[in-house]
């Protein structure tokens, strides 16, 4: 029996994925006013698909709009910086903690994170920054995501527009932070792997600790 075609996004679909690839990977920075017309002809469809992709965007979060003159890419603020970094550690340390807590070694997650690490390195020698950032966060997720707490992954998932446009941000004024992320990483997994929880933690807290002070501009 034929396989039935696979049916191409719809119009809004196209126009959200390009806009919020754009807004991801800093294509459209913060501050960049976005018009129907120029979106309508970028992805090739009217301006009515264009206004109800931007909708969903700007509940979102990542845009705003002003009525007959555009959609404005919002810029990252510092409390947004400080909000998703402390999330992230309450969240981050948790995970690592509840982890290696388990009775048995986390021979699974330890595979996986290895794996994780050969992709990042990969991503790396590419040079896509983007591709970089997404790798990196797949690495945080995976030790979250083993925690086994359903509402803390959903509200980790909730955070992941947010850490990839920080992260190519930082990447993008850090190139050499690519290696050192990879360094940290592998510091990281080595923790996991011996089993202390506590180490564990404070290798998650002195990464994501660098990681804050370069968002923020700070330092190196």
């Amino acid at each position: 029996m034929p396989s039935a075609p696979v049916r191409p996004p719809a119009a809004a679909d196209r126009v959200y994925s390009h806009v919020k690839e754009g807004v991801l990977a800093r294509r459209y920075e913060g501050g960049t006013l976005l018009t129907e017309g120029e979106l309508a002809e970028a992805v090739g469809v009217s301006r009515t698909p264009v206004r109800e992709a931007l909708l969903k965007l700007e509940v979102e979060g990542l845009i705003k709009l002003y009525p007959k003159k555009g959609a404005l890419v919002l810029a990252v603020s510092a409390q947004e910086i400080a909000d998703v970094v402390e999330t992230r550690l309450l969240v981050e340390e948790f995970a690592v903690r509840k982890v290696l807590g388990f009775p048995t070694p986390p021979v699974r997650l330890i595979a996986r994170l290895e794996a994780l690490l050969d992709e990042q390195r990969a991503c790396a020698v590419t040079g896509d920054l983007a591709a970089v950032a997404a790798a990196d966060r797949s690495f945080h997720l995976e030790i979250v995501r083993t925690a086994g707490n359903e509402i803390i992954s959903k509200l980790y998932d909730r955070l992941r527009d947010r850490q990839l446009r920080m992260g190519v941000a930082v990447l993008e004024a850090h190139p050499d932070r690519i290696a050192t992320n990879i360094a940290e990483h592998t510091e990281l997994l080595d923790a996991i792997r011996t089993g202390d929880a506590e180490f564990a933690a404070g290798r998650v807290n002195a990464h994501l600790g660098r990681v804050s002070t370069l968002v923020r501009g700070e330092g190196r």
